[in-house]
């Protein structure tokens, strides 16, 4: 019977597993941005089990401890994730608002413009063009707000009339091989703001920390009672 568990056909949810599983494994650095690419196209086209099961057969389980193995846990793999052509160099909100999120790929110089409006632009999970990436903000009685991830370095050089340019709270060190990201412009009335806050791979890896600490200490507690 297993030798026919293969064939089965895979349903959309099977399909949606494997993607995630793969865009787990791009934020970690073990796939770049051309072999992701590559699979994600074979997911979607994937019709059985036999044609899901080798895209992520090289891939470690989803919370095994390979990831941690490094032991450097979460540090990004940044030579994978500069180069490319950057998807949009302007950002426009006039009396509306703008967003740039997720997986995308920051040009060398982007343009952000809030005319009574807003915009977001998360580079935790982009792409780089360049190794140094500038953005222009120019907010008249709106903001533009960015988040960046930890170790980019960040260069706050904006002038505000009325209003302001932020820079994150608590930097850290910046890591030498991440992007540094030149922050300009102008705001008047208006204010652009920027965080640093950690990636999902990030996240994930902490919350395991927190219950691997968390068990040993029950496992503490147990042993103190039996002795």
């Amino acid at each position: 019977m297993s030798e026919e568990l293969p064939e089965l056909r895979a349903s959309d949810a099977d399909r949606e597993k494997v993607a995630e599983r793969l865009r787990d494994a791009m934020a970690e650095g073990r796939l770049d941005m051309d072999e992701f690419g590559e699979r994600l196209d074979a997911v979607y086209r994937a019709r059985t089990y036999a044609e899901l099961e080798p895209l992520t057969s090289d891939l470690p389980a989803t919370g095994a401890p390979a990831a941690r193995a490094t032991g450097e846990p979460g540090r990004e793999n940044w030579p994978a994730r500069i180069g490319g052509t950057g998807d949009n160099r302007w950002g426009i909100g006039v009396l509306s608002g703008f967003q740039h999120t997720g997986r995308w790929t920051v040009p060398a110089r982007f343009r952000a413009i809030a005319f009574w409006g807003g915009g977001q632009l998360d580079l935790r999970e982009a792409r780089f063009e360049s190794r140094e990436t500038v953005i222009d903000c120019w907010t008249v009685m709106g903001g533009v707000n960015i988040v960046v991830p930890p170790g980019v370095q960040v260069d706050v050089r904006g002038i505000g009339v009325m209003g302001g340019f932020g820079r994150p709270v608590g930097d850290d060190t910046p890591d030498p091989d991440a992007p540094r990201v030149v922050i300009r412009g102008f705001a008047f009335w208006g204010g652009v703001g920027t965080e640093r806050k950690p990636t999902r791979a990030q996240r994930r890896l902490e919350k395991e920390r927190r219950r691997d600490e968390r068990g040993g200490a029950d496992g503490g507690d147990d042993r103190k009672e039996l002795g």
